[in-house]
């Protein structure tokens, strides 16, 4: 076995824990959920969790330690990851709501939105690799192997919980949405989740 069995089980209330917590993942999702209803929710929440495991190649693969060490390279990326989701809230207040349904929402899309939302937050690769090296025996070699399945058990914890918060969001928008009030109020509300969370990445900078 590529990990000590030992240290998987250690692991694995760790990352569940981590998953549990509400962050900017599971907000993302809820406002997907609010925006285009379960099924877009589910695909942002899955993209979220491929742009997880990329960060987590990246940082087994050593490539983080760039990132970490070159603030320019940070700041870049970060602030891409900002434009993106003010690009999002400008998507979402030009999105008709209160119609009887929610907006079309093509889950590809949002799979798109919660995969580059995920990948253009450099403290995501920073996290991992201030947590998942922990868990890692270079001992038994196969680190990247190592970092790949911790980054499994992550990403799909991920993907289920945010996905049930979305999901949740999604039907309660559904039914919500049949007031045109209401309706307009969560598209402010999806509106402001984007902009919280970009106000969020562009003020933390490099911060712990």
């Amino acid at each position: 076995m590529i990990v000590d069995p030992w240290m998987l089980a250690a692991f694995l209330p760790a990352a569940l824990a981590l998953n549990l917590t509400p962050g900017a993942d599971m907000m993302f999702c809820l406002a997907q959920g609010l925006r285009g209803g379960p099924r877009p929710a589910l695909a942002a929440s899955a993209g979220i969790s491929a742009g997880c495991m990329v960060h987590v190649s990246l940082a087994g693969a050593g490539l983080g330690a760039a990132v970490a060490a070159h603030p320019g390279l940070f700041d870049l990326i970060r602030w891409f990851g900002v434009a993106y989701l003010l690009v999002l809230v400008a998507r979402t207040l030009a999105t008709p709501f209160g119609t009887g349904a929610t907006p079309s929402v093509r889950p590809a899309r949002a799979f798109r939105d919660g995969l580059l939302v995920n990948l253009t937050n450099p403290k995501v690769i920073l996290f991992i690799l201030a947590f998942v090296p922990q868990f890692v025996d270079p001992a038994r070699g196969a680190v990247l192997g190592q970092f790949l399945v911790f980054g499994l058990v992550l990403s799909f914890g991920g993907m289920v919980v945010n996905g049930l918060v979305g999901v949740f969001a999604g039907n309660l928008g559904r039914a919500l949405t049949r007031n045109a009030r209401i309706g307009t109020g969560l598209r402010y509300g999806s509106a402001a989740v984007f902009a919280g969370l970009a106000l969020k990445l562009a003020t933390e900078g490099r911060a712990a």
